[in-house]
């Protein structure tokens, strides 16, 4: 079956990956991720939402900065799913390959044995731009592993980019170069590119070669918006072909927004700021992702500014963060006020009360934004700290708790709640109490902060 595009689904579903997309942009690529596959439970043949959910997913490992073993335990906890994925395949069920494939990628995006399969499961589907698109991404992370890039020499070739494939074959022949079967392969590319330009001048109004050209367009943009770190020249190139789709559809607000994020890329705020404010009179109602769209460009602008001028002037460095903080405290305010149901805004807003030191204010917000679950632990934590620091231990204490009965491992966030609640215990002058909570965290990560120092001196009083 072939993929579906996003023009052809319904509007919920568009809602849906745009707030993945906002997500995606705002660095919460946990959320992003969620969201795509959210996308495709509803329509499994989006291959754009495909897409999309690999780069963050690839972003998110990359951001983790995992190594070699987790790969490995990775094979080996995934070859039963990879069997099934097989099977189903086998069956003629590539559909069902790629939801078991994509579920095990959530958490090893550059497994060299799920990648692969995965596009052999999409070519299976009649989805080979989505196999295509799958190695581009991941391409850089196998530039020097001869079967990837035969594979995806090969894709290319499939789909009529004999240029991108002969770039493919001729790492491939610096990897092995007495190989016939690579020289084979990169002639082919060769002769193809030379016959497709001679087709381009011979005949540039032959409506058939024009449709090879287009379609060749079509192909490169495709590549360049799925690739994980794109060069200027790719930028360029993907805001003057967002222009023409804007000047062809002026009403279709998601191209106004992949604009917007184009303009980002090349640190051009005001220009993503305006075409954000376009999208938003475009839509002629309240747009919660737009709003939170353009607060996120103008903190990033002021980051970049900040940024150029580095430590060469520690006065407007200090203005400028003044204005930041003022601005996103403002920002926030009026989102709250604008969409008051939004739980998310209500954790951003208590936040912000506490890092003014506005603890009654925060403490409003954290309790209504710990109904939502994906905020329950963290304004659970967030309590705990306005209590503390409003000296009320036992309410601060309850708070803890409650945030640490729900927290299964010891991870970062139930250690920051144990140590917190360390020193609840030493403010409360009951100093065992204290080392108990740091014990339990130095059991399991004995450089965690100053533990090991508590609790040391724990044992030697």
């Amino acid at each position: 079956m072939a993929g579906n595009t996003l023009e052809s689904v319904s509007q919920d579903v568009r809602a849906l990956f745009n707030k993945g997309l906002g997500a995606m942009e705002r660095g919460n690529l946990d959320y992003a991720i969620t969201t795509f596959f959210a996308c495709l439970e509803k329509e499994p043949s989006l291959i754009d939402v495909r897409k999309y959910l690999y780069v963050a997913e690839v972003k998110k490992y990359k951001a983790g900065k995992s190594g070699g073993l987790v790969n490995t335990l990775s094979t080996v906890m995934g070859t039963p799913f990879m069997i099934q994925a097989l099977i189903h395949i086998e069956r003629g069920a590539p559909m069902k390959a790629l939801k078991i494939l994509e579920k095990i990628l959530r958490d090893a995006p550059l497994n060299i044995h799920f990648v692969m399969l995965y596009c052999r499961a999409a070519e299976a589907a009649d989805m080979t731009e989505l196999a295509v698109q799958t190695l581009a991404t991941a391409r850089e992370y196998f530039s020097t592993n001869a079967a990837f890039l035969t594979k995806l020499g090969h894709l290319y070739m499939n789909v009529s980019r004999p240029t991108e494939a002969r770039g493919c074959f001729e790492e491939v022949h610096k990897l092995k170069p007495g190989d016939g079967a690579v020289l084979r392969d990169l002639k082919n590319a060769m002769a193809t590119e030379s016959m497709t330009k001679d087709w381009d001048k011979a005949t540039p109004d032959a409506s058939g070669f024009q449709k090879v050209r287009k379609d060749s367009k079509v192909a490169a943009i495709n590549e360049m918006e799925s690739k994980a770190v794109r060069s200027e020249s790719d930028t360029d190139a993907l805001i003057e072909d967002t222009k023409a789709k804007i000047q062809r559809e002026p009403g279709n607000v998601n191209f106004r927004r992949a604009l917007a994020n184009h303009y980002i890329t090349q640190k051009l705020f005001d220009e993503a700021i305006t075409t954000l404010q376009q999208a938003q009179e475009l839509r002629g109602s309240a747009d919660p992702e737009l709003d939170a769209n353009i607060g996120s460009t103008v903190l990033k602008k002021f980051d970049y500014q900040i940024a150029q001028l580095g430590n060469s002037n520690s006065s407007a460095v200090d203005k400028l963060r003044e204005q930041r903080n003022e601005f996103l405290f403002n920002d926030i305010q009026q989102r709250v006020n604008k969409y008051p149901n939004d739980l998310t805004l209500r954790y951003e807003l208590g936040v912000a009360y506490c890092d003014r030191g506005m603890y009654n204010e925060a403490i409003q917000q954290f309790q209504l934004s710990q109904r939502n679950p994906r905020w329950h632990i963290k304004s659970l934590y967030y309590l705990g700290l306005s209590f503390k620091a409003k000296k009320q231990y036992d309410l601060a204490l309850d708070q803890f708790e409650r945030a640490a009965s729900e927290l299964v491992a010891m991870d970062n966030t139930k250690k920051d709640i144990f140590y917190e609640m360390g020193l609840i215990k030493e403010a409360m002058d009951d100093p065992a109490g204290a080392v108990e909570y740091f014990k339990q965290i130095y059991q399991v990560d004995i450089s965690f902060k100053d533990v090991a120092k508590r609790v040391e001196q724990g044992y030697s009083k």
